[in-house]
């Protein structure tokens, strides 16, 4: 093939190898960033790297698989991810869902994903579960076809393939990303078929093939592992003998050498998608993962379009105000990556004018390259985000990903030093040749309009019981220290430093019920702008000087609290502090930006009225509570177009005036200081805040519903119907809470609910389905929905009743199940508290819901006393399963007759506001 070799990886080693990572590294710079590892090849191929992170006793186990979309063939795709589903279904000595065991043991960051290259799986679990999870690795590595059988493929094929429709249903979703794939690359190289395959192959696939594709790639010469955390390296190398030495090499595998698809000219293609606002999509191919031009557009697409002050989303979004929002990214892949930058222009908007904007300022910075300013400003933002990341110890960007991804990619774990070391290093005319070199041609343009061989060993291991986790870790929260300002601030403070970061959360008591004063879409609108300007400092200074300070800031709203959120390093505190007091105190609400910020949140509503799920998460608030309810606006708290059409200026300040009170206020600070240190500073800071009363929000109490009701909600030509059933439940701050929440996990709060279990792993007319309790201090919004295929809607809504009424009489909530549950939600505690923002957010809840300062020290034992019966009794006090409110968004052509046919209540049709029209 033109341009196209393969390279065959073969063993030339017959004795393990340990490497041990160096540390020379210049202390002033990257020594803060290194993640010092051992490297051990075992007898059968098997890559090991070990990390050690003390801070909190939990280890992450992620294992990547070297085997992609890119290893398949025309013909048969989607092989790579079905195995993804396939592999935490269950193998020869646990036969049953993965996710059931490691839940137990309170796993987080618990997840496996596919892409063009490679398939990993990842957990994080208590330190004493580590034999758990290495034995469950180990199991679906070695001992895996034994129970993939014809019912098993049918099974995950059928919700693979609502995986796919689901993403097909989404605006500007894999119906995008096919057209980009089949466009920029030719149909026989690997990177022109989707990852999830297409229905036609997955509907071929035989048993032979899948044994056939998992024989051939998912041996153990074939994988890398990587463990860290708290762990002790010579215990760790011995257990990995253990449990993995015993599972075979597998053949040798041949992968793809580089194989960049250089384009030349310009291509077009116009599309018709049901979307709210027209897009323009650009993309030139690129250089593979690892190599210097990418990292260099790497750079690049930050200069073009990373923050405010970056050039595109100042002249589309800021300037000239017609784009509601401009992208720009590299998507670096193993052997070849793409430049891609979008743009969606404002509704009604000429999509003509957006494109000319784009090219006319990627045609100045291929002329002039990036100023000394924007350069420092994106080499900051990168290594920002890479320390924020390192904090983790699993999951995407944390240690054990970074190590894993470059020793996949690059076979080094620490070949990332390299990328490090190129963005320090950076001039602006490396950026400037990269981007001549590579975005002067070739480029793609997609128009999306609105549609009117190795020795085994012998070993012990006893697969016929789960290893014993043995004694878990005990959860900890930080302790939180309490001062009040002059001026009556409260702050809540828990020092954390094992990072030079700190972490500030400003919660008002205001929030999206605020608005019961106010027009509908106020709050959301107020704090979107209350980082555009202040009295002394307009939004793209804001912006300039975050960046140039590594700080990431960011406002909103939930139902009860407004928040202003700092993230800063130490090194910069007393700046970012600097700003930070002045957004919270002196926003000025800039009469040149609110019209641009209210064309944006009413494209947000537009666009949310095109989402299946947002459209019935929008009208549902407002049947449940009604009109006048300070909860009955849509969930995301963007109101609707006629009131968001009639704010002013004037309407935001005076939010900010009723509300941003020091005593109607809390501020969170979580990281490296302590009260000693940042309560003068911020009694400095906020010295001339001032008190004030501010109203009380009635959040009155609503009365139960007395029938069933169903609002139906037409969408033509849905693939999918989205329903959801419930009606008001106590408030959080219920005696009963913990209890209420443990049976929403067993019906539906959980992957191994009932309700997802059933629609998603037994039906499998469901990608993902299951039940929700809101957080809300009055009566919250208690949920069960399905996300389902649209010819099974009335039986999905069957089954959703069903498992309502069950749980409350004939199969009410069982010893396994509980214990599941409180398993899971004890042990994963450690694992919740590994960053200050995850401290942070717990901190929060506590502050939102009046809870005790040691509830998350006493949450444990609370709980583990549960009895069955506690859970039960939840059950009767929560669920009205004959007084359901439906909300069922579909095509009405295909479902009315099915869902009138059920009997469940007076069949109401309503509009995308929730307003009845039939």
């Amino acid at each position: 093939m033109h341009r196209f070799k393969l390279l065959c990886f073969l063993c030339l080693l017959c004795i393990p190898t340990l490497v041990f990572a160096k540390s020379g590294i210049d202390p002033d710079t990257d020594a803060d960033v290194d993640i010092p590892y051992e490297k051990y090849v075992l007898d059968n191929g098997l890559t090991l790297i070990l990390h050690e992170d003390h801070k909190a006793p939990i280890v992450a186990v992620n294992v990547w698989y070297h085997v992609g979309s890119k290893n398949e063939k025309p013909g048969k795709t989607g092989f790579a991810h079905l195995f993804e589903h396939l592999m935490f279904n269950g193998s020869e000595h646990f036969n049953d869902d993965y996710f059931q065991a490691l839940e137990r043991v309170g796993a987080t960051d618990l997840n496996g994903t596919t892409n063009k290259d490679r398939t990993n799986y990842f957990q994080n679990v208590p330190t004493s579960a580590l034999d758990l999870a290495l034995w469950m690795e180990s199991d679906r590595m070695g001992h895996l076809l034994g129970v993939v059988d014809q019912a098993r493929l049918d099974e995950q094929r059928g919700v693979v393939q609502n995986e796919k429709r689901q993403g097909e249903n989404q605006p500007y979703g894999r119906k995008v990303w096919h057209a980009i794939a089949k466009a920029t690359y030719p149909s026989h190289h690997p990177y022109s078929w989707e990852t999830i395959g297409s229905m036609e192959d997955l509907d071929a696939a035989t048993l032979d093939d899948v044994h056939e594709w998992f024989k051939e790639y998912y041996g153990a010469a074939n994988a890398v592992l990587v463990i860290a955390g708290d762990v002790d390296m010579e215990t760790v190398k011995a257990k990995v003998e253990k449990y993995f030495g015993g599972i075979a090499s597998g053949p040798p595998v041949s992968h793809h050498d580089v194989w960049i698809h250089e384009r030349s000219g310009k291509q077009r293609q116009v599309m018709q998608d049901r979307v709210p606002q027209a897009r323009i999509y650009k993309v030139w191919n690129i250089p593979q993962w690892g190599s210097e031009e990418a990292d260099y557009l790497d750079l690049v697409s930050d200069v073009l379009a990373q923050g405010k002050t970056s050039r595109l989303y100042k002249r589309l979004v800021y300037d000239d105000q017609i784009a509601t929002d401009v992208t720009a990214f590299v998507w670096l892949r193993e052997i070849g990556g793409q430049f891609i930058t979008y743009a969606t222009a404002k509704p009604g908007g000429d999509l003509a004018e957006v494109e000319r904007a784009m090219d006319e300022e990627i045609g100045r910075f291929l002329a002039e390259g990036p100023t000394e300013t924007e350069l420092q400003r994106v080499k900051t933002q990168h290594r920002s985000r890479f320390v924020r990341g390192i904090e983790r110890i699993g999951g995407f960007g944390g240690k054990s990903d970074i190590l894993a991804k470059n020793e996949v990619y690059a076979g080094n774990p620490e070949s990332y030093k390299t990328k490090l070391e190129r963005v320090r290093e950076a001039s602006a005319q490396d950026l400037l040749a990269a981007a001549q070199e590579w975005l002067s041609d070739g480029e793609f343009a997609l128009e999306v309009h609105p549609f009117p061989e190795y020795m085994t060993i012998e070993t012990d291991v006893d697969r016929s019981k789960l290893p014993d986790t043995g004694e878990p870790p005990e959860a900890k929260f930080p302790d939180l220290q309490r001062a009040t300002l002059s001026n009556g601030l409260k702050i809540v403070l828990a020092e954390r430093h094992a990072v030079p970061m700190v972490k500030f959360n400003l919660l008002v008591d205001a929030g999206y019920a605020a608005d019961q004063f106010a027009i509908p879409g106020t709050a959301n609108l107020a704090m979107d702008m209350m980082d555009e300007g202040t009295k002394t400092m307009n939004a793209l200074e804001i912006s300039e000087k975050l960046s140039m300070l590594g700080a990431r800031l960011n406002t909103g709203s939930n139902l009860d609290m407004s928040f202003v959120n700092l993230s800063a390093l130490k090194s910069k505190l007393d700046e970012a502090l600097d700003l930070y007091a002045e957004i919270i105190t002196r926003p000025s609400f800039p009469e040149s930006d609110f019209e641009r910020l209210q064309k944006q949140q009413l494209a947000s509503i537009e666009q949310e009225k095109a989402n299946p799920i947002q459209m019935a998460l929008r009208v549902f608030p407002k049947l449940l509570y009604g009109e006048d309810h300070a909860y009955s606006l849509p969930f995301t708290g963007s109101g609707y177009e006629e009131t968001v059409s009639k704010l002013s200026r004037d309407d935001l300040a005076e939010f900010h005036e009723t509300w941003f009170k020091p005593n109607n206020a809390t501020i969170v600070v979580v990281g490296a200081t302590t009260m000693n240190e940042i309560k003068p500073k911020l009694e400095e800071l906020f010295k001339d805040w001032k008190q004030g009363d501010v109203p009380d929000k009635n959040i009155s109490k609503v009365e139960h519903r007395n029938k069933p009701v169903v609002y139906l909600m037409d969408k033509p030509d849905a693939v999918q119907s989205i329903i959801l059933a419930g009606h008001v439940a106590p408030s959080k701050s219920h005696p009963d809470d913990i209890a209420m929440q443990t049976m929403n996990d067993i019906l539906g709060g959980t992957f191994t609910s009932r309700i997802n279990m059933n629609l998603r792993e037994d039906k499998h007319w469901s990608y993902g389905s299951g039940s929700v309790l809101f957080g809300a201090r009055g009566q919250r919004p208690f949920i069960a929905y399905g996300i389902v295929q649209t010819d099974k809607t009335k039986e999905s809504m069957v089954e959703l009743s069903k498992e309502l009424k069950a749980i409350q009489s004939q199969e009410p909530p069982t010893e396994e199940e509980l214990t599941k549950i409180q398993k899971n939600r004890t042990l994963r505690l450690p694992g919740s508290w590994e960053t200050i923002s995850e401290v942070g957010g717990s901190i929060n809840e506590i502050v939102r819901y009046d809870l005790p300062d040691d509830y998350f020290d006493t949450y444990p034992e609370k709980i583990k006393s549960l009895a069955v019966s506690d859970v039960a009794e939840a059950g009767d006090t929560v669920i009205r399963p004959d007084n359901l409110i439906w909300v069922v968004v579909g095509d009405r052509d295909k479902i009315e007759d099915g869902i009138r046919q059920l009997g469940y209540g007076e069949i109401q049709l309503i509009d995308s506001d929730g307003n009845v029209i039939e």
